[in-house]
């Protein structure tokens, strides 16, 4: 276990349309969070944003575009990337340099400006990445996966296309009562069935959109946090970060084949399985510890595969968790009740930072509307393309 850090301020850029840049979202959530901590922006010792591919240069360099937005004042900077795991890699940068003593104070920030319909690899031929093979020689755009695997599980644990859309409407309800998501209505289970196909067997209602957002966090060591009055705040008491093992025996975005497990048996648990059990051995906790948490939902059939990858129940067994209410407000483990990236969309720099937000307000039980009762624990929880884990822990 590692020495906790303090969340002393968390922020959003509502999610939507807006057809502004990522430095706009990431500022207005940065001083969103400084406010919420009751800080100014000089007395952030470091700042670290999560990068875009879609901010051209500044993307890349999203640390110090935000740095300057907010007005250079001598702040170390850093800025990482990894794909939809950013967030949680900006996260684990922060919390490395708080307990180094380098910065008492540190300024987290992610946003993107997304196109229109699903992502596409960068441009240029380049027969050695696997993420623009799989787009261009097979034609499996992103949708184009999360159907196929929401047809493995189909095939092997039996879920329906009924499980699917149950977990729309969960989440459509809770975005519903969220003044940061993109989408605030409530659906039924026959408006998904009647959606559009999209990549069979998943319809439009069961596929999360492109979007633009931003999220930040303000974090401290607990004796900063200490001295400047909060005796009890949300900390957080774990990252994962970790990667996959070889051999890989079930394919996993963007990668189109299975590792050989002729010569070397296959680990006993999957990849986003470790991703959660490395937080929870970090953390000193099992998921029977946690009170909510929110998961990378890309599609509804990756909403319940999470439930299993984090233990919340046994392999096979999310869909019956499902139905019995145990993932919904009042149940035994909420999840998603900040509405998922359902309600959300992809902000990809930003979602990870956005899922912590979420958990601090949950924790903090400010979620007004959708307040999980009595939380204490949250997990979240996604992935980034090429291996990069992404799961972090808080409590109360």
């Amino acid at each position: 276990m590692t020495e906790d850090v303090a969340v002393l301020g968390v922020g959003m850029h509502p999610w939507g349309k807006w057809g502004r840049g990522f430095v706009e979202y990431g500022t207005a959530a940065a001083r969103a969070a400084l406010t919420d901590a009751g800080l100014r922006w000089r007395d952030v010792g470091s700042i670290v944003g999560a990068d875009t591919m879609r901010g051209g240069y500044p993307g890349y360099v999203a640390g110090a575009s935000f740095a300057k937005a907010l007005g250079w004042q001598g702040a170390r900077v850093a800025s990482v990337y990894a794909a939809c795991a950013s967030g949680a890699q900006a996260i684990a940068t922060a919390r490395a340099q708080i307990l180094a003593g380098l910065a008492d104070v540190v300024l987290v920030v992610g946003a993107d400006a997304a196109p229109k319909g699903f992502f596409r690899p960068a441009g240029g031929d380049r027969p050695d990445d696997p993420d623009w093979l799989r787009f261009r020689l097979l034609g499996a755009t992103n949708p184009a996966y999360f159907g196929l695997y929401a047809r493995r599980r189909m095939a092997v644990h039996g879920d329906t296309l009924e499980d699917f859309a149950l977990v729309k409407v969960k989440n459509a309800a809770l975005g519903a009562l969220n003044p940061y998501a993109r989408y605030r209505k409530r659906v039924t289970a026959e408006e998904v069935a009647a959606s559009a196909v999209v990549a069979d067997p998943l319809r439009l209602l069961d596929i999360c959109a492109t979007s633009d957002g931003g999220a930040a966090l303000v974090l401290s060591g607990l004796d900063f946090a200490h001295r400047h009055g909060v005796a009890r705040p949300v900390r957080i008491r774990a990252v994962a970060t970790v990667t996959p093992r070889f051999p890989s025996t079930v394919l996993d975005l963007p990668d189109i084949a299975t590792d050989s497990a002729v010569s070397v048996a296959a680990p006993e648990e999957g990849f986003r399985a470790s991703i959660a059990r490395s937080a929870y051995e970090e953390a000193g906790i099992g998921p029977e510890d946690l009170s909510l948490a929110e998961v990378y939902d890309l599609s509804t059939a990756l909403e319940l595969q999470w439930y299993e990858d984090l233990g919340l129940c046994g392999e096979g067994e999310a869909a019956k968790l499902l139905r019995e209410g145990a993932t919904s407000p009042g149940g035994r483990i909420p999840v998603n009740p900040s509405g998922g990236l359902a309600s959300f969309g992809e902000a990809v720099p930003a979602q990870a930072i956005a899922q912590v937000c979420e958990v601090t307000w949950q924790l903090r039980n400010a979620a007004a509307g959708r307040q999980v009762s009595g939380a204490r624990v949250g997990i979240t929880a996604n992935q980034g393309l090429f291996g990069h884990g992404s799961s972090v822990i808080a409590v109360h």
